[in-house]
């Protein structure tokens, strides 16, 4: 029984040893994220979307971010220019992108989430010009500058029928520039809070006024391919409690 002794205690500890080595495997394999890849363009939307620097930031990627990692998610940033988001999407290349329904050519084809935040499209003018909006027939014989790709569902009747002229530019900084510097352009339609985000950053705030009345408001959502309703419930759960616990409204106040 003696002689026995040592090679029972040497199996004894190879056993607990072979399985304090599958351990670190087994957990780290139990921890490893589904990854989420998320447009951001290559040219973000501040504030909803900033990608100066190697990290986005802004809005819709903090929230974004947020809600990913306590859904299990690793979030991936994917600059996907604005005319190739919708394909991509559907090809699977990307996962999501934040989108508002009214922007999407055929909403049916995706599924959205609730809205994170509400878009206020209003238009931006230069402060010396007597312009003034009430109704779209305001802007009649006028030429408005545009983001390019971007739909405006109360003026495109008037675009298309020619009676307001559309000037599209790819960036939200240039729609500013050209209405302030060059004369046959009458005023810019922009979402208020990136306007006012850009005009403050530029220096140029006092060379604009907003009109009074908004062109539309609505809800800036995340648009996802229609198999991930699950990830969709999930998030809609998740926002909802981040609204009522403060932390949302802590999100917008570093962007305001």
């Amino acid at each position: 029984m003696k002689d026995r002794k040592p090679s029972l205690l040497a199996l004894a500890s190879l056993c607990l040893l072979s399985v304090a080595l599958a351990l670190p495997t087994n957990a780290s394999a139990a921890s490893e994220k589904e990854t989420l890849r998320f447009n951001v363009s290559p040219n973000g939307y501040p504030p909803y979307l900033i990608v100066k620097g190697r990290t986005p930031s802004g809005i819709m990627w903090d929230v974004m971010s947020l809600i990913a990692d306590r859904l299990g998610y690793e979030l991936i940033a994917e600059k996907v220019p604005r005319k190739r988001v919708d394909q991509m999407l559907l090809e699977g290349y990307i996962d999501a992108t934040p989108r508002a329904r009214e922007w999407t050519d055929e909403p049916e084809k995706f599924l959205f989430t609730n809205p994170v935040v509400d878009i206020e499209e209003v238009f931006f003018i230069p402060k010396d010009s007597e312009l003034a909006y009430r109704t779209p027939e305001d802007m009649f014989s006028r030429t408005i500058v545009t983001h390019l790709g971007y739909i405006y569902p109360a003026l495109e009747p008037h675009f298309e029928s020619g009676k307001i002229q559309r000037f599209d530019v790819a960036r939200d900084r240039d729609m500013f520039l050209y209405v302030l510097h060059g004369n046959r352009f009458d005023a810019a339609v922009a979402d208020r809070l990136v306007g006012k985000w850009f005009l403050r950053n530029e220096g140029l705030r006092d060379n604009f006024r907003t009109s009074a009345k908004s062109i539309s408001t609505f809800g800036f959502r995340i648009m996802l391919r229609k198999d991930w309703q699950g990830f969709a419930d999930e998030f809609n759960r998740e926002l909802a409690r981040i609204r009522e616990n403060g932390e949302l409204d802590a999100i917008l106040a570093n962007y305001r």
